[in-house]
Order: C-alpha cells, then sequence, then structure tokens
C-alpha cells in the first residue's frame, strides 16, 4: 500500500496518477489473482474514470478477474448503464476495449447478495453505544467479497458532518453491507451526536 506520498503542486498530472498507482500495484503479487475493487456511486466525488482506465491499463492481462463492486450502502443500486458511466465508459467501449472488467451494484436489502460473517453481542453493542443499544446485531457484508484474493478499496476519504469522516472502511460497512447492520450504526451515530 502506498500512503503518504504527495507532490508539490495543486494537482497530479495524469502521468503522476500513473506513476504513483502503477508503483503500487507492481509491488503487489497479483498475477493470476482475482482482484476486486470497491468503487463509490455518484454521490463520493472522486476521478473514478480515469483511475479505472489507468487500473485497467495495469492489471487487465495479469489477473484473472479484474471486477469492480459499487460501494452504495442504503443508496438506490446503479444500473449496468450508470456503473460503466461511473468509470467513464460506454457500452460499446466496454466491449470493445475493456471486456475483462465486470461491474457489479450492491444491493444492501437482497439477501441472496449477502453473508453473515458475525455478530456483536448486547454486550458489544452496549460498549460501541455507550449503553444506548442493548441488543445482539447480526453482521452480513456482500458475499462476493469472498470470491476474491484481493479486496481493494478505489475511492477517496474525506470529512463527513455527522460521521467524522466518509470513506476508508467505510467502503466496507455501510458500503457493502447489509440493511441490519447500516440501520444500526447510522442509529447509533445519530443517537450519539445528538445527546445533550
Amino acid at each position: 500500500m502506498l500512503i503518504g506520498k504527495g507532490v508539490d503542486r495543486g494537482q497530479l498530472s495524469f502521468e503522476d496518477i500513473n506513476a504513483l498507482i502503477s508503483e503500487a500495484l507492481e509491488a503487489a503479487t497479483l498475477t493470476h489473482k482475482r482482484v476486486l475493487f470497491l468503487i463509490p456511486d455518484a454521490t463520493r466525488k472522486a476521478p473514478i474514470d480515469l483511475l479505472f482506465r489507468v487500473i485497467y491499463a495495469i492489471l487487465s492481462r495479469r489477473v484473472a478477474a479484474l471486477d469492480f463492486l459499487v460501494a452504495s450502502g442504503t443508496h438506490r443500486p446503479l444500473s449496468q448503464e450508470q456503473i460503466l458511466e461511473r468509470v467513464g465508459i460506454t457500452p460499446a467501449k466496454h466491449a470493445r476495449t475493456y471486456h475483462k472488467a465486470r461491474f457489479f451494484a450492491h444491493v444492501h436489502d437482497d439477501p441472496s447478495q449477502l453473508k453473515v460473517v458475525g455478530t456483536l453481542s448486547a454486550g458489544e453493542l452496549a460498549e460501541i453505544s455507550d449503553g444506548l443499544i442493548r441488543e445482539p446485531l447480526t453482521i452480513t457484508i456482500n458475499k462476493r467479497l469472498f470470491d476474491y484474493d484481493l479486496v481493494a478499496i478505489l475511492g477517496p476519504v474525506v470529512p463527513h458532518e455527522t460521521a467524522g469522516f466518509a470513506g476508508g472502511n467505510k467502503y466496507f460497512f455501510p458500503g457493502v453491507a447489509g440493511t441490519e447492520i447500516i440501520s444500526s450504526f447510522h442509529w447509533i451515530g445519530a443517537l450519539i451526536t445528538n445527546q445533550v
């Protein structure tokens, strides 16, 4: 993972971006591996189209699978056309130039997409919520994550007015999690931030 490398000017050029991503991906042992990138929906601003093209050029010939899953949380799932627009390609360009990439929309309330990965006990939830919630919580996440050798996040980490930040590990929870865990943590956040 490449973290903390900056530039002296205000914006990165295409060459800078390509070099940074190339350095990070070339260092990873990904030949013949199945790779999944979690990407944000349109509610998070990032140059996903540019990043997709760079990653595809670097990895498409090396990896066994190069897939992208939109981490939409409880937002409306994107259609295939909307996902292609998000990564900056048309259906024709996908078929002609980027055919190795597959794209998936997360649907938080579709049990067939989810896998139970654990349970938070009533005591653990009470501790996390400062005693505001005292009941067990089943943790579900998109089962597609378990089909890959590497799951990577491709998106920004930015300040968030009520949740501290958006991005990072939140691409997993709430990004590709099930309804119950998403709703509980939104509720905990609301309870904690609204205490007098």
